[in-house]
């Protein structure tokens, strides 16, 4: 009876569901398991892990050169900005500098002209007076030429009347009336 009730435990023992089902052969899945998963993940790691960092740490140094570049660019403009508002400041004053000297050109250039029409306008008078001096010179000549034609005339005359003093002196007087006091004056 003994053994019965041995073999009925043993039995039991061996029909009961244990409660992990525990056994030899499941432990050593687990382990190769385990072992498989340890395996899967550094070689998933090396494959793909490890190249999604790489993307990364080049993704981050590029967006880190960006930003880089980008304050670079705005401390260039900001220069650049300052510089132009400098000028923008200058400009006013070189605007007036500039004004300043086409006003001293334009007076330079007025005096010159001014002195140049003031010498024509003397050369042009001084011409008109040498003219005048010469048409009156032309006149005198042209009134001797007549007092002379005059007297060839008058002499002509007096040879023709004989010398009679009297016809003579009324000879005289009536040329000169003909000439009149103008031919003397001048």
């Amino acid at each position: 009876m003994s053994g019965m009730i041995y073999n009925k435990i043993i039995l039991a023992t061996v029909m009961e569901p244990r409660l992990f089902d525990l056994d030899l052969q499941l432990l050593a899945d687990v382990v190769l398991m385990i072992i498989a998963v340890f395996v899967l993940f550094f070689v998933a790691s090396y494959n793909l892990f490890n190249p999604a960092r790489a993307m990364l740490e080049k993704r981050r140094d590029k967006i880190r050169d960006e930003l880089d570049k980008t304050a670079a660019d705005m401390a260039s403009a900001a220069t650049l900005k300052e510089e132009y508002e400098a000028k923008l400041k200058n400009i006013d004053a070189e605007a007036e500098e500039i004004l300043g000297d086409a006003r001293k050109r334009a007076l330079a250039s007025e005096s010159k002209i001014l002195a140049e029409a003031k010498a024509d306008a003397a050369r042009i008078i001084e011409r008109a007076r040498v003219e005048a001096e010469l048409e009156k010179q032309k006149a005198a000549d042209d009134v001797k030429r007549e007092i002379v034609d005059i007297a060839a005339l008058m002499a002509a005359k007096v040879v023709t009347a004989s010398i009679n003093t009297t016809i003579q002196e009324g000879l005289i007087n009536d040329t000169l009336k003909e000439m009149g006091k103008s031919t003397w004056l001048s």
